[in-house]
């Protein structure tokens, strides 16, 4: 007999090549199999994540489900997976779910969180999680173009070609933001993103805020997708996985207008 468990993972992207498990490199699915496999002595476990992180983003709360044998108490099942991991990787949460219960197919939205500073932060715990870039000069522009970002719509600009050819429509619920005095942290909540899509917004909603992108231009982006744009891409170190939504959620339906968060 098998029990299907949901666990709740955080770790820091810089040490793996993204979530997917690969033959010659380091990633968090497939750590967290080989742990498994040697807590449980059953010769492979798969672990199904909510989503694929690329290599290098980050993740406070990524979900996933594992089909487990019966007999390992789930209370303590984060400690005694956790001692066979690096220090970079932590199961936060171990709980037992119905059967048919599949951590991708469920979830009804994720929220990402986007760190920026304009300066390699003080404390260093900190800016391991955020990107450091040049300050934007027009905040107000970037402001107004994270405005129009909600809503469902077409987003081939904002991923790779062959990604958007097999469908790229999807809902943006939120865009808020959140002004720091040493950077600006960015926060989107969505039923699902594309390949790089998150880093990508980012990138033109910076080149907005320096002056090289108007927001003219921005909202033909948005308006007139078009599958290989020129968009920079953000990067990783900035990206979060902060949380999967498995239930209903105010933060899952459009806001009025996006605007300063509340997060």
């Amino acid at each position: 007999m098998v029990v299907r468990t949901k666990l709740t993972v955080a770790y820091l992207g810089d040490g793996f090549s993204g979530w997917q498990r690969q033959l010659r490199a380091r990633t968090v699915q497939g750590e967290l199999e080989g742990s498994l496999a040697k807590l449980t002595g059953v010769e492979r476990i798969v672990v199904v994540g909510a989503g694929r992180t690329d290599a290098g983003v980050h993740a406070v709360a990524q979900a996933a489900h594992a089909d487990l044998p019966e007999g390992i108490p789930t209370s303590a099942l984060p400690q005694l997976i956790n001692v066979r991991l690096g220090s970079d990787l932590r199961v936060r949460s171990a709980t037992k779910v119905k059967a048919d219960f599949h951590a991708q197919k469920n979830a009804l939205g994720k929220h990402y969180a986007y760190r920026i500073r304009w300066r390699e932060p003080d404390l260093p715990w900190i800016g391991l999680r955020c990107a450091v870039l040049p300050r934007v000069s027009a905040p107000e522009a970037l402001e107004e173009a994270c405005r129009h970002l909600p809503g469902r719509r077409d987003w081939a600009p904002f991923t790779v070609p062959e990604v958007a050819r097999r469908g790229a429509i999807r809902t943006l619920y939120r865009a808020d933001w959140v002004w720091r005095p040493t950077g600006l942290d960015l926060h989107v909540v969505g039923e699902g993103f594309l390949r790089y899509q998150v880093r990508r917004m980012v990138g033109a909603l910076l080149e907005v805020g320096r002056g090289r992108m108007t927001t003219a231009e921005f909202l033909d982006l948005l308006e007139t997708p078009s599958p290989g744009v020129s968009v920079p891409t953000a990067p990783a170190r900035g990206l979060s996985l902060e949380r999967v939504y498995y239930r209903a959620s105010p933060r899952l339906s459009p806001a009025a207008e996006a605007g300063p968060s509340l997060w």
